[in-house]
């Protein structure tokens, strides 16, 4: 038996006027996962436990099968286990997001999908003259990167930057005990950041420049039981970003860097899908993460999400179905979102999504069904985590 599961990060979303009424999985053309709807069970489900942030981080530990509520420390020490950081007990890990501030306003919580190679420059420099013994930056993917600061104000309230698109950062600034120690290192930042030869090529460009970092999702260090013994499954997970492949090597799942994964529309979709296949030919479980659909839905760009939505559709979704159908042995494809990102807001909300579980072979049959945000007219069926572990367990 394989186990297949296919994640479009922030697919679910709200009516878009744009789109006449219907939310971008309404409006999208996606034959491949309303034939695996079509096929399978469909339900709506919750993945985001009650009193916890939507994030992806949350979310997608419910999708593999864990309760965030019993493990969960922070989503900036799973990925610092991503970018196998060894943390130690007493030290705090920080996401440290390069992003655009202008007018005192979040302009841009990505510092316009800022490159890697731009952005790993930016961060040897905060390194240089902010970083100090206990206190580390790293560089990450694009936008996303890490802070791990021994003896940190871990208790700090801090508010993750997409969440405050378009808004005045004054109000969303960290607060609690030792609140000015975060706030003076993100001001030191702009500092470093202001003339920057990075940021001046940018704005010559056109392109907005990275203005300061943004601090959030700390934590301690955090484990997690592995998938051989919770389920007696091996495998891996397909992902662009480090918060992915924390989560895979904290559950002791293979994580392999994708040449051209970016996490954005521009991603490697071909690489990525091939990845998953090589598991499948050694191992019993992958997890495919797409990130695109989620940072559309950040941008407040609802054409742009339905596009990414097809992309998942057609680039990932039908391949892998249809190696999977090739083989003619038994799976079990596991389709689903990890949260809303709906385009009016820029942001995550913590509502129910659906998910899809196909058991195949199915051959030739043809059939299609709405997996969208009404499904079962829209009321919450099960938490998104034991449904999973009922289907993995089996």
């Amino acid at each position: 038996m394989k186990y297949v599961v296919l994640v479009g990060d922030g697919m679910g979303d709200y009516p878009v006027d744009a789109l006449g009424g219907m939310t971008p999985l309404q409006a999208a053309k996606i034959p491949t996962i309303r034939r695996i709807a079509g096929l399978g069970e469909t339900r709506l489900v919750q993945t985001v436990p009650e009193g916890m942030p939507p994030g992806s981080d949350v979310a997608n530990l419910a999708l593999l099968g864990y309760d965030a509520a019993q493990n969960y420390t922070g989503r900036a020490p799973i990925e610092a286990a991503g970018a196998e950081i060894v943390m130690e007990a007493s030290e705090v890990a920080f996401r440290c997001n390069l992003v655009t501030v202008e007018d005192g306003v979040m302009v841009d919580y990505s510092a316009g999908h800022i490159t890697t190679e731009e952005a790993h420059l930016l961060v040897e420099s905060l390194q240089e003259q902010l970083g100090r013994t206990g206190l580390t930056f790293h560089p990450g993917v694009q936008y996303r990167h890490l802070l791990v600061w021994d003896g940190a104000p871990a208790g700090c309230r801090c508010v993750p930057p997409h969440e405050i698109s378009d808004k005045p950062v004054e109000e969303f600034l960290p607060t609690g005990e030792r609140q000015d120690e975060l706030r003076t290192l993100m001001e030191l930042s702009k500092e470093v950041l202001a003339d920057h030869p990075v940021n001046k090529k940018r704005i010559a460009e056109g392109k907005k420049p990275a203005t300061q970092i943004w601090l959030w999702g700390q934590g301690n260090a955090m484990q997690l039981e592995s998938y051989k013994t919770l389920y007696g499954l091996d495998g891996g997970v397909i992902s662009a970003v480090d918060l992915l492949k924390g989560i895979a090597k904290l559950a002791g799942l293979e994580a392999p860097d994708v040449v051209g994964a970016t996490g954005f529309l521009d991603t490697n979709y071909q690489g990525k899908v091939d990845a998953a296949l090589e598991i499948l030919e050694r191992k019993d479980f992958v997890y495919v993460h797409i990130e695109a659909p989620d940072e559309c839905g950040h941008m407040g760009d609802a054409q742009k999400k339905t596009f990414a939505i097809e992309e998942f559709d057609a680039k990932v979704c039908a391949p892998i179905l249809q190696w999977l159908e090739e083989r003619g042995e038994p799976y079990t494809l596991i389709l689903c979102t990890d949260h809303r990102t709906p385009v009016a807001l820029k942001g995550h909300t913590a509502e129910p999504v659906p998910m899809a579980v196909l058991r195949g072979p199915v051959g030739d049959i043809e059939a299609q069904a709405a997996f969208d945000e009404k499904v079962n007219g829209g009321s919450v069926q099960c938490m998104a985590c034991r449904w999973i572990q009922e289907i993995l367990s089996r």
